[in-house]
């Protein structure tokens, strides 16, 4: 599948999902901050993501958890190297970019985009 067909389809379950006009959806548009998602928003995204491609998300696949709570990984409201590792190593279709520029907790949202779900997709899709 080529990527211009996966970001159309990711494109259709956002805006289903979240309730957004098409042309909200750039490549760019953050989850949270731009398209306003909320918790319950991101499984239903990763639900209709299985559907739409056909293969399985495994938990904390697509959205890890617990990483902003772990003293280990978060300190004084910065994420440590040790978390930008462990976010590397579990988000390898994520650019980190903004993320290392300001490690503040509050910039984890900044690198859950749409060019991040359509990276992702992209690689499940060629993994199966």
């Amino acid at each position: 599948m080529e990527r211009t067909e996966i970001f159309d389809k990711v494109q259709e379950v956002l805006v289903d999902a979240l309730a957004v006009d098409d042309d909200e959806v750039t490549s760019e548009a953050t989850l949270i901050g731009d398209l306003g998602a909320e918790s319950i928003d991101i499984l239903d995204i990763s639900f209709k993501l299985e559907q739409t491609f056909g293969f399985k998300i495994a938990q904390g696949e697509l959205f890890p958890e617990g990483v902003a709570q772990n003293p280990e990984y978060v300190e004084n409201g910065r994420v440590t190297d040790k978390g930008i590792g462990l976010l590397r190593e579990r988000l390898p279709h994520f650019d980190f970019a903004s993320i290392e520029s300001d490690p503040s907790v509050e910039n984890i949202a900044s690198i859950f985009t749409v060019d991040a779900l359509v990276n992702f997709c992209d690689q499940k899709l060629q993994a199966a």
